[in-house]
């Protein structure tokens, strides 16, 4: 991945990331992501889920998706991901903060048509998900994979950008009777709840119950 002054971290360098192991483990733990384009003059950013193969990211939705659309057309796009790890409350209210790790990047589209690749897309993305899901649920049949659009976006350009540890304060606010400190935020999955129509022999899967412990 190259780098140019779009995709160079400014605002504090020091947090700035450039190595693909940082960014794609970042990437590949975000459940979701942003993607930003310009369509007909016109800005737009759409919440969607994401999976990445190799130095590329998966999307899929309706075929009358306009974000899908654009990328299709092999368009440019902007993408951010964002982990939230916890609030950052110092003695000031300025030096509030929280802790982070978010990439952003930079790439262009392409429709995927081949019908192996295509399945083999969303599988990447539905394991991404629920890993192990793919063999266990129904495959999509000729129908839904027409009415499914699968696009990739080279990762062009990606920059990672990260915050941890506790608050900074002036040197003066040491000495305040303030708490400071970190409020941690984790990301985890609660009890599954039955489908109300599911057939009462049918056990909770493992790779679900893994997810749980």
């Amino acid at each position: 991945m190259d780098n140019s002054y779009r995709s160079k971290v400014n605002r504090i360098p020091a947090r700035g990331y450039y190595d693909k192991e940082t960014i794609n483990k970042i990437i590949d733990e975000a459940l979701y992501c942003h993607v930003s384009f310009v369509h007909n003059n016109q800005p737009y950013i759409i919440p969607t889920i994401h999976a990445r193969k190799n130095d590329g990211i998966l999307f899929h939705g309706a075929k009358g998706s306009r974000m899908l659309k654009h990328i299709a057309e092999g368009n440019e796009v902007c993408i951010a991901i964002t982990i939230i790890d916890g609030l950052v409350l110092a003695r000031s209210v300025f030096h509030h903060s929280m802790n982070y790790r978010s990439v952003v990047l930079f790439g262009k589209g392409r429709l995927i048509e081949n019908k192996v690749e295509k399945l083999e897309a969303l599988r990447t993305i539905t394991e991404h998900l629920i890993p192990g899901r793919w063999e266990d649920a129904r495959k999509p049949n000729e129908k839904e994979l027409n009415a499914t659009t699968v696009v990739s976006i080279n990762i062009d350009e990606a920059s990672a950008k990260i915050r941890t540890g506790p608050p900074i304060d002036d040197e003066e606010d040491y000495k305040l009777s303030v708490w400071a400190g970190m409020i941690p935020i984790s990301q985890k999955f609660d009890s599954p709840e039955n489908d109300p129509r599911l057939k009462e022999d049918i056990p909770l899967p493992d790779y679900i119950g893994e997810k749980i412990i």
